[in-house]
């Protein structure tokens, strides 16, 4: 027991990311039925569609899950309601101020954890009220803070200031980056990359098979002015380069990122259009497999690690 598995009452102390048109009902209660915390991605559901993920996902375990809010979320009043309805016991924010709506959260009985990418943002979560933090690094895949810090710096950072648990992302796909992360600190780790390569991931299995072959370099974080955002390099990323080398207004960006471009990559697997969200870890994903098998290979590294530098 630690201070994840014990807030969670899961046996490992790894969160799947709530990644958006990745993490559906199977992904979450697959890694929840394997030890984890399975996260259903809110971000890229309507409302009545949110209900049904979480109605499916009680259905399909009896251990413990939650669902992943981004705050800036166009009816994010109806998610919340949604949540509460459902009796959803874990929620995890990010995105936006949590002092919006961590009281009422937990008002309601519910463990909030938001995700913060610097020290400044961990305060206040931890000042608003939250249970945990997920301090996520610059590697980290999809949308990202525009500081820059990566995980190796920021997590003894944030865990030198802070009282609550801290859970690590960016850059983690292994058992030993599990291991890593908790000697600097980490309390638990939050695990999205290696996940939306699996087996019961919602993502397109071009996107899936994409992941397999990105190498070091292969993925950029760009569209600052919007929401920071990790891609891989395709012809949409091109066309995002060539435009900011006019110097764009911030209008211009938009017109040129569109609507569901993210739907189009990662949900219908247009590889030259669509956004293709990852972490640069994914340079170590080399086959897809399932959620259970992840989460075993990934505690075993992290217990064979573990004893091979308490023998050194």
């Amino acid at each position: 027991m630690n201070k994840i598995t014990e807030l969670f009452k899961i046996a490992h102390p790894i969160i799947q990311g709530g990644m958006i048109w990745v993490s559906g009902y199977k992904l979450a209660s697959a890694v929840s039925n394997a030890g984890g915390l399975g996260l259903i991605g809110a971000g890229s559901m309507y409302p009545d569609v949110l209900r049904e993920h979480i109605q499916k996902c009680k259905k399909a375990t009896n251990k413990p899950f939650g669902v992943n809010i981004p705050l800036l979320y166009p009816d994010i009043e109806k998610l919340m309601e949604i949540v509460i309805e459902e009796d959803v016991k874990i929620v995890f924010t990010s995105a936006g101020n949590p002092n919006t709506w961590t009281k009422m959260l937990k008002e309601k009985g519910i463990i909030v954890v938001h995700v913060v990418s610097s020290v400044k943002f961990a305060l206040k979560a931890e000042k608003a009220g939250v249970d945990a933090v997920v301090c996520e690094g610059f590697e980290a895949g999809g949308h990202n803070g525009r500081e820059e810090t990566t995980s190796f710096t920021l997590i003894p950072m944030v865990k030198e200031q802070l009282k609550i648990p801290v859970i690590a992302a960016g850059g983690i796909a292994t058992g030993k980056g599990m291991l890593a992360a908790m000697v600097l600190g980490a309390d638990g780790v939050q695990i999205g990359s290696r996940f939306a390569a699996t087996e019961e991931s919602s993502a397109h299995i071009n996107f899936k098979n994409s992941i397999l072959n990105v190498n070091d370099g292969d993925t950029q974080l760009t569209l600052k002015e919007l929401a920071p955002v990790r891609l891989i390099k395709n012809k949409f990323y091109e066309e995002v380069q060539e435009l900011y080398q006019q110097k764009p207004s911030i209008e211009e960006l938009k017109e040129l990122l569109g609507r569901a471009r993210a739907k189009k990559g990662m949900f219908e697997g247009d590889l030259e259009q669509g956004e293709l969200e990852i972490g640069q870890v994914a340079g170590l994903i080399h086959s897809i497999k399932s959620a259970k098998e992840v989460v075993d290979e990934i505690i075993n590294e992290f217990n064979e690690s573990k004893y091979l530098i308490t023998r050194v």
